[in-house]
């Protein structure tokens, strides 16, 4: 059984933007256009946060710039 997302991030990767979803230890368990409709559906009354550069996230994130990373919006889901 695969541990619920906890972390939303959105991402530019390519010129594209991309949702990734992760679980409470920052590992990848998804990861899907950011123009879906179920990004706005799962964003909706969440507040992000543009903490994706900080460390925590260096090994979540290790194939990212610095620049898309400090660019990338941060959504912590309510399980």
């Amino acid at each position: 059984m695969q541990a619920p997302a906890r972390y939303l991030v959105i991402i530019d990767s390519d010129g594209a933007s991309t949702a990734m979803l992760f679980n409470a230890q920052r590992q990848r368990v998804a990861d899907f256009d950011a123009g879906t409709e179920e990004i706005a559906v799962m964003t909706t009354g969440l507040s992000p946060t543009r903490s994706a550069a900080n460390p925590e996230w260096d090994r979540a994130l290790a194939g990212s710039t610095a620049a898309a990373r400090a660019a990338a919006e941060v959504y912590e889901l309510d399980l």
